[in-house]
């Protein structure tokens, strides 16, 4: 077979293949809000107590540096020191 009838075929089967096709994830109300429904990265205690009230149960710190984790009803705040390091939804 010829290169160029090779090539030919080549560019027929990609031809028949058609276009790409893509889904699309909704994700609407999933992430809705969720800058205000938790803590953000380096909030101080004193600013997380005061937006959302006292913490449903306080762990001790842990490690060095210490990390204090805050339990709220839907949500979980870690600090490092006395700074938000992280915030999470609980499930």
């Amino acid at each position: 077979m010829s290169k160029l009838r090779t090539i030919s075929l080549i560019a027929l089967a990609i031809a028949a293949i058609g276009t790409a096709n893509a889904d699309t994830l909704n994700m609407s109300g999933a992430a809705a809000g969720s800058s205000d429904t938790r803590p953000t990265r380096g909030m101080t205690q004193a600013s997380v107590e005061s937006k959302y009230g006292s913490p449903v149960a306080v762990k001790a710190p842990v490690g060095d540096p210490p990390i204090t984790r805050w339990e709220y009803q839907d949500f979980v705040v870690f600090f490092e020191y006395d700074k938000v390091i992280h915030a999470v939804v609980k499930r």
